[in-house]
């Protein structure tokens, strides 16, 4: 299985990281840690660009991190019009993961405010499709 049935557009079918979806699609989000340096990484990498060791292993991002920045979409671009308005975000996880991803709908514009707490969460998108988004705790 290739990596086609990840997001809402997605142009990359193969990647060496394509368990990510496999991970999704069993219910959890899961990025890679390089276990020769400690490097990690989100999106996951196979290659490890600090040490250029090929040596990984899959973590789970399960604890709650941090909203660091966000914006609201009110113009989507191709494959995203009909989604808007929506919010993106950059939250930092424990373990130096930083993940930047859709803040989920049910959270209110107004509730929105950096520092806030969120966890990332696999979500079920049209078409047999898969992707994660961002929950409060």
């Amino acid at each position: 299985m290739g990596f086609e049935k990840f997001g809402a557009v997605n142009f990359t079918s193969e990647t060496k990281a394509s368990d990510f979806v496999k991970f999704l699609e069993e219910g959890k989000v899961m990025t890679t840690k390089c276990t020769r340096c400690g490097k990690v990484y989100f999106p996951p990498r196979i290659d490890c660009c600090a040490c250029g060791a090929s040596e990984i292993e899959w973590i789970e991002i399960d604890e709650p991190g941090e909203l660091v920045a966000y914006s609201t979409v009110m113009y989507g671009p191709t494959g995203f019009e009909n989604d808007v308005p929506y919010t993106i975000a950059a939250v930092r996880f424990p373990k130096g993961i930083q993940v930047f991803g859709r803040i989920s709908k049910k959270i209110p514009t107004d509730k929105i405010k950096v520092g806030m707490k969120l966890k990332v969460v696999p979500i079920k998108l049209d078409s047999d499709r898969v992707s994660y988004q961002f929950v409060q705790p």
